[in-house]
C-alpha cells in the first residue's frame, strides 16, 4: 500500500506541483488548503507525514503542529516562505520533525520526505537493536517512546525524543553535527543550520544539566556532542 501525505497548503498552483511529483513517486497525496479545521483532517485522514504550510487562512502552521503534536503519531515537515531562524527553531519546539523553507525544490522535498518516513519505520521496525537504554536514574525507551530522570516522565517533542535516543543509543562516542543530520535528517550539515544546538540547549534543561559546564550531554570543541554514560546519579 502506497504511504499517505497529507499536504496542507492554500497555495492552489504549489500544491498541485507538489502533489503530481510526489504521487509520480508513489505516494498517496490528500490536499487540504485551511488552518483552522487542518488538526481535525490530521486525526481523521492518519496520514503517514504531514507535510505543513506555516502561512495558512484561518489558523497558521505553528498552532496546527501545537494542537495534533500529542495525538498524531506521523512525521510533520514544516514548509514557510518567512527564511527566520526563529520559525525553524520555534517549529522544532513545538514538535515539527524537520523544516523546509520556500521555494521548495522538488528534489530535497522528495528527499526530506523519504528520510523522515524511513525515521518512522526504524522505530518500529528493527530487530536486534536493545529497545531501553539506562543509565543511573536516566532511561529511555525506543519502543514506548519515553524517557525519565529520577523516576519523573519528559515531556519530550518527537524531534527532542529522536535527538536523545541517537545520543543516548552513541553513549560515550562524539557525533559530530555532520553524523546528527545525517541520521535524523539524512542530510548533510550545511555549516549553518543551528537547530541541532537549539535542541541540545533544550535537552539539557529538561535533562537538569548545567548549561554552562555541561556533563550529560557535552560539548566536545570542534567534534560535536558526546553523551555521558556515567554523570546521571
Amino acid at each position: 500500500m502506497n504511504q499517505r501525505l497529507l499536504l496542507i497548503e492554500d497555495d492552489q498552483r504549489l500544491a498541485d506541483l507538489v502533489s503530481s511529483y510526489l504521487r509520480k513517486h508513489g505516494y498517496e497525496i490528500l490536499h487540504h488548503a485551511r488552518g483552522d479545521d487542518a488538526a481535525e483532517r490530521i486525526m481523521d485522514t492518519a496520514p503517514d507525514l504531514v507535510i505543513l504550510d506555516v502561512m495558512l487562512p484561518g489558523k497558521d502552521g505553528f498552532e496546527v503542529c501545537r494542537a495534533v503534536r500529542h495525538r498524531y503519531g506521523g512525521r510533520i515537515l514544516m514548509m514557510t516562505a518567512r527564511d527566520e531562524e526563529i520559525d525553524e527553531i520555534l517549529g522544532l519546539e513545538l514538535g515539527a520533525d524537520d523544516y523546509l523553507a520556500k521555494p521548495v525544490e522538488p528534489r530535497r522535498l522528495l528527499a526530506r520526505i523519504r528520510a523522515l518516513l524511513r525515521r518512522g519505520e526504524s522505530t518500529t521496525d528493527d530487530e536486534g537493536q536493545q529497545d531501553t537504554l539506562g543509565f543511573g536514574g536516566f532511561s529511555i525507551s525506543q519502543g514506548t517512546r519515553e524517557a525519565s530522570l529520577h523516576g519523573q516522565s519528559l515531556e519530550l517533542t518527537t524531534a527532542e525524543f529522536d535527538l536523545l535516543w541517537l545520543l543516548a543509543s552513541h553513549a560515550g562516542e562524539i557525533l559530530s553535527r555532520d553524523d546528527i543530520m545525517n541520521q535524523l535528517r539524512g542530510i548533510g550539515f550545511d555549516g549553518l543550520d543551528r537547530s541541532i544546538d537549539a535542541r541540545i540547549s533544550r535537552l539539557r534543561k529538561k535533562l537538569d544539566d548545567n548549561p554552562e559546564t555541561p556533563t550529560r550531554i557535552k560539548t566536545v570543541r570542534g567534534k560535536g556532542y558526546l553523551f555521558s554514560r556515567s554523570d546521571w546519579e
